[in-house]
C-alpha cells in the first residue's frame, strides 16, 4: 500500500469508513446465521474489508476481470443481487449516501464523499464482485485475458 493509500486510508476510518464496516459485518453476519444467506455472507463480509480500507483496492466484475463467469456472476449472481437488494443493499447503500453527504459539505471531505457514492453502488449489487489492488485493475489475474466482445 502505498503512503498517499496509507494516510486516505486512516483518514477514512477517523470519518466514517470503521462504521459503515461494521454496518457490511452485520448484515453479513445476520446472513450467514440464516445458512441460506451463506453466498451474501461470503460477498459481504469481501466487502465490509474493501469499506474499511477502500483506498489502493477497486472493486470489479469476476466475469470480466477473470474473462469467464462463474455460479455468482451468470443468472444465479442476478438472483442473489436481487435477493440481496431486497433484504440489506437499500439499507447499506442509505448509509453510504448519508454519510456521503455530510462528507461532501466540506472541501476535505469530498474524496471520501466520493468513496462512500461507489460504496453505496457495490451495496446494491455486490454479488459477483471482487476486490483487487487498483494497480492490478488494468491486468487480468493468473495470465487470465479478458473476454473480447462476441467471443464464446
Amino acid at each position: 500500500m502505498s503512503p498517499v493509500s496509507l494516510l486516505l486510508n486512516v483518514l477514512w476510518i477517523v470519518f466514517g469508513g470503521l462504521w459503515m464496516a461494521i454496518g457490511w459485518l452485520v448484515a453479513a453476519l445476520i446472513m450467514a446465521v440464516t445458512i441460506v444467506g451463506l453466498p451474501w455472507a461470503r460477498a459481504a463480509f469481501n466487502i465490509a474489508s474493501y469499506t474499511l480500507l477502500p483506498f489502493g483496492r477497486k472493486a470489479v466484475s469476476r466475469a470480466d476481470y477473470l474473462g469467464m463467469e462463474d455460479f455468482g456472476t451468470g443468472p444465479f449472481g442476478l438472483i442473489g443481487n436481487v435477493v440481496w437488494l431486497v433484504l440489506a443493499g437499500w439499507w447499506l447503500a442509505l448509509g453510504h449516501l448519508i454519510a456521503a453527504f455530510f462528507l461532501a459539505v466540506t472541501i476535505i471531505g469530498i474524496p471520501f464523499a466520493w468513496a462512500h457514492v461507489k460504496l453505496a453502488g457495490i451495496a446494491l449489487w455486490p454479488v459477483g464482485k471482487m476486490i483487487i489492488q487498483a494497480d492490478d485493475a488494468a491486468y487480468p489475474q493468473r495470465g487470465v485475458q479478458p473476454r473480447r466482445a462476441g467471443s464464446p
